[in-house]
């Protein structure tokens, strides 16, 4: 049986990352960080996130015409992703992040969009019959917002499943909720599309009533350290991590979360059961430093 086809439509970024002690804080300047440079962008994350893990990836995004955007069209194609519909922007550099993270594994990012805020609807266009021809489309926000809304619209109409990790947080328009399948927020997003403070089961809970009744079928609320809050049909599963981790950077978990999340339900997996495997795998991803090089191959993933 041919693998279902996962689209994945979001940014590129090459990520600068300095590890230190602290997070500074405004003014001061820190002495003594170790420095990497690695890919990364949420788009990217996710799609060689699902890749790794067994799933059948089509990646739309905009690069520069610069080194960044070279290396890492190549990285993609050699992690099988489908990168027919990686466009070019001649005008603007490739997107790049700057991360700073500490002992803790908290880490703060700025985001230079460069390319990613040139992927435009003119561009979704021109892979309209593949969108069309796909059975999932994962979605982030570091492209532009009305490009995100078109993207999901075209899906939702040809009977794609949308599914929307709403990051970085944003507030959303009501039609894009309603041409969504699946949200994803974190504890700060979810916070931001319900007005309500997520730090536990219950106010999730709270949090997920709010957003379900904005046209949403699933909620999923990513909850760090505790797991998962699906809300589905009006009923609530609490989904635990299984395997605690020592965490040395949290920088692209929510993004493999993600991607593993659709090659579990792109293989016919249980939602629950789909939640618990992407609770592995980013369990797995907090062990590592970087982005990209912290996802992990579905052999890594082994069942508590």
């Amino acid at each position: 049986m041919k693998a279902k086809k996962i689209i994945v439509l979001g940014s590129c970024n090459t990520d600068m990352v300095i590890q230190t002690a602290r997070l500074p804080v405004p003014g001061e300047t820190i002495i003594g960080g170790e420095f990497m440079m690695t890919p990364g962008g949420k788009g990217a994350n996710q799609a060689v996130a699902a890749s790794r893990l067994g799933g059948n990836v089509t990646f739309i995004t905009k690069i520069g015409n610069d080194v960044f955007g070279r290396q890492s069209l190549e990285l993609y194609q050699n992690e099988n992703i489908n990168t027919d519909h990686v466009f070019l922007d001649p005008n603007n550099p490739s997107g790049v992040a700057l991360i700073t993270v500490d002992n803790n594994a908290e880490n703060c990012i700025v985001v230079a969009s460069g390319a990613n805020k040139t992927l435009s609807k003119e561009d979704v266009d021109k892979c309209r019959e593949e969108i069309e021809s796909a059975d999932i489309l994962l979605i982030q926000l570091e492209i532009p917002l009305e490009t995100v809304e078109y993207a999901a619209e075209i899906a939702y109409k040809a009977g794609v499943k949308v599914i929307v990790n709403p990051a970085p947080a944003s507030f959303l328009p009501d039609n894009l909720f309603k041409n969504t399948h699946m949200i994803i927020p974190n504890m700060t997003e979810a916070e931001i599309l319900s007005g309500v403070k997520v730090f536990d089961w219950n106010s999730a809970k709270t949090a997920a009533d709010v957003i379900s009744k904005k046209g949403v079928d699933i909620v999923i609320i990513t909850l760090g350290i505790l797991g998962a809050l699906l809300k589905e049909n009006g009923t609530y599963h609490e989904i635990p991590i299984e395997v605690k981790v020592k965490a040395v950077d949290t920088t692209a978990a929510g993004d493999t979360f993600c991607g593993a999340l659709c090659v579990a339900i792109s293989e016919g997996t249980p939602l629950t059961e789909a939640i618990r495997f992407a609770n592995r795998a980013a369990g797995l991803s907090v062990t590592k430093m970087g982005a990209q090089v912290s996802i992990p191959y579905r052999k890594d993933i082994v069942s508590p």
